[in-house]
């Protein structure tokens, strides 16, 4: 099988991803009445795609190959690494941001400053993570049930 032919799963966890991508940018234009294409390439926000990506990728991996397999092992381990990425290294940076971003608002009010803002969103709690990995899991259980 080839590794990008129709039969490979790769497809799964990346159509699941630019949906969630999709998603996301639908929601915040219909919000804000805002057209931000920047949206489909921000990180962070409900849900996670990463989540959602790297669950289809081991549900996949798991109607494929069987869970007892090796590479389903490690596709799991990758998900957890990835997931707890997510919610803990990169949220706490996003909120170190914004608390360094709001001190520089504060030190040099009336000076000129980078106008640079560090990114603050950058992370997910834990919620947009868990609704992330239930959409990725759902959308390759369906799609294995209905469209394979």
């Amino acid at each position: 099988m080839q590794l990008l032919g129709s039969g490979s799963i790769i497809w799964l966890p990346l159509s699941v991803g630019l949906i969630v991508q999709l998603y996301k940018f639908l929601f915040e234009w219909i919000r804000n009445r805002d057209f931000d294409l920047r949206v489909l390439a921000r990180a962070g926000g409900m849900p996670s795609s990463h989540a959602a990506m790297v669950c289809s990728l081991v549900s996949a991996i798991g109607y494929r190959s069987g869970p007892r397999s090796d590479i389903f092992a490690m596709a799991a381990i990758f998900a957890l690494v990835v997931m707890y990425d997510a919610t803990g290294v990169r949220q706490a940076a996003g909120k170190q941001a914004k608390v360094l971003n709001q001190i520089l608002r504060e030190l040099f009010t009336g000076q000129p400053v980078s106008e640079e803002e560090l990114k603050e969103l950058i992370g997910h709690t834990p919620t947009e993570v868990y609704i992330g990995a239930l959409v990725g899991v759902l959308y390759t259980v369906l799609w294995f049930q209905f469209a394979a």
